[in-house]
């Protein structure tokens, strides 16, 4: 049997697409203009896809870990939720618990240590959910949400210049707060409109299943 003329064209086609070499960046020089205890910055000159050599100042960041803390066991998920100052918002506002990966610390320990510090829960359960970066213009800070279900209370162990609040919210309480401006931390967003997304489509499922005849 011959194959026709359109499969060929298209086998070909994706072929051809798939070693398609991405355009190349060059790193001409990267000089450390500022290093503190959280970040460092580098200024670069690069050579960009388009041929062009611009300079690019980088805030580098070894990464962080947000915990979407969830109390699944009820009926409506409740999600713990922070309040803090921020000076670089110059407000307080309402966050998941995050915190920055330590040298050497893998992201799940950091995560765990986050939770602990900060709200004095554990976590029975723990599944990595997302991974983004923070703002990449011009951080090169990586973030990865961690989902930690089957929660226990315990005492908190915050850092000395941290003042913490914290508050269990029912999930169509949070996503209010997102809709209406009051939850305006990014990663807080992302974590609570993924759980009302996965939330959303389970209860479809279940509305599904439990309508269709009995032996289908």
């Amino acid at each position: 049997m011959t194959k026709s003329r359109s499969a060929t064209f298209h086998k070909g086609k994706a072929a051809k697409s798939k070693t398609r070499a991405q355009p190349r960046v060059r790193v001409i020089s990267s000089k450390t203009v500022y290093h503190g205890p959280v970040f460092w910055v580098t200024t670069d000159q690069v050579q960009e896809p388009g041929g062009v050599r611009v300079r690019r100042d980088i805030i580098r960041h070894s990464g962080s870990v947000v915990v979407l803390a969830v109390d699944d066991s009820g009926t409506t998920p409740r999600i713990l939720l922070e309040r803090q100052y921020r000076h670089a918002a110059n407000n307080y506002l309402w966050e998941l618990p995050a915190g920055r990966i330590d040298p050497g610390e893998k992201p799940l320990a950091a995560a765990r240590r986050e939770l602990l510090e900060e709200t004095g829960y554990t976590a029975r359960k723990w599944r990595c959910i997302l991974k983004f970066y923070a703002s990449p213009g011009f951080v090169a800070e990586t973030m990865a949400i961690y989902l930690a279900t089957g929660l226990t209370a315990g005492a908190a162990q915050p850092e000395e210049d941290e003042i913490i609040h914290i508050r269990m919210l029912p999930l169509p309480a949070a996503v209010r707060m997102v809709l209406n401006g009051t939850i305006r931390d990014a990663k807080t967003i992302s974590g609570i409109l993924w759980l009302d997304h996965r939330v959303g489509k389970l209860n479809i499922r279940l509305a599904y299943h439990s309508s269709r005849p009995r032996g289908k």
